[in-house]
């Protein structure tokens, strides 16, 4: 199956560089709706059968472009909300305690389930409900899915589940508004990066780094 993964647009508090995670969240800005919009372009080449976004308003407001030139209904699922900040919560993105909340989430995806954040949630528990909606969009037949998602869920959960995606990567390559992850494979027999941002990703074995984009462009 391929899959998608988006980031929502922009937010008034992406603006502001706050860690924003809590539900509902903010709506978009003028320019993340225009993002929104420009989704529809986007992926025109993506034959999706389905069409997952969070339970913050902000990836389905994202995902509605999209489901309207698709055609298709918008599954609304908690499972793959942003990762919870709890105690960090609308922490300015500079500060510190910023920094402790990226630490611990890729120190998940290294391995450290048991690491929780703050008032927050473990990498166990996240991954958990990530994986429950990815496996969710994989039961069925279908052969393309999009999730629409979060930056630091995104990042966090393909560096722990993909096989050509690293944590140094993972943590390097940051994901703008509206940004694709776009993966192959099953929850079964595992995933594969194929293009992050638009460039593509060395397979696993491929004959360079794991996560080394394919095209020597590590689009920051």
């Amino acid at each position: 199956m391929r899959l998608l993964l988006v980031r929502h647009g922009q937010t008034p508090t992406n603006v502001d560089h706050l860690l924003d995670t809590a539900v509902p969240g903010p709506g978009l800005t003028a320019l993340g709706e225009q993002q929104a919009a420009a989704l529809v372009d986007a992926l025109a080449g993506e034959d999706l059968d389905a069409l997952y976004a969070s339970t913050l308003v902000r990836t389905q407001l994202t995902a509605a472009p999209l489901a309207a030139a698709r055609g298709l209904d918008v599954h609304v699922r908690d499972g793959i909300r942003e990762v919870f900040a709890g105690d960090l919560e609308m922490q300015p993105g500079e500060s510190a305690h910023a920094a402790l909340y990226m630490r611990t989430v890729f120190a998940w995806a290294a391995g450290d389930l048991g690491l929780r954040i703050p008032g927050g949630e473990s990498g166990a528990e996240f991954l958990a409900r990530y994986d429950a909606v990815v496996a969710e969009a994989a039961a069925g037949d279908a052969s393309a899915v999009a999730l629409v998602s979060h930056g630091a869920a995104i990042r966090t959960w393909t560096a722990a589940r993909a096989r050509n995606v690293d944590v140094p990567f993972a943590a390097a390559h940051g994901l703008a508004n509206t940004g694709t992850v776009i993966l192959e494979g099953d929850p079964a027999s595992g995933w594969q990066v194929l293009t992050w941002a638009g460039a593509a990703v060395r397979p696993a074995g491929g004959g360079g780094p794991a996560g080394e984009p394919a095209t020597g462009d590590r689009r920051d």
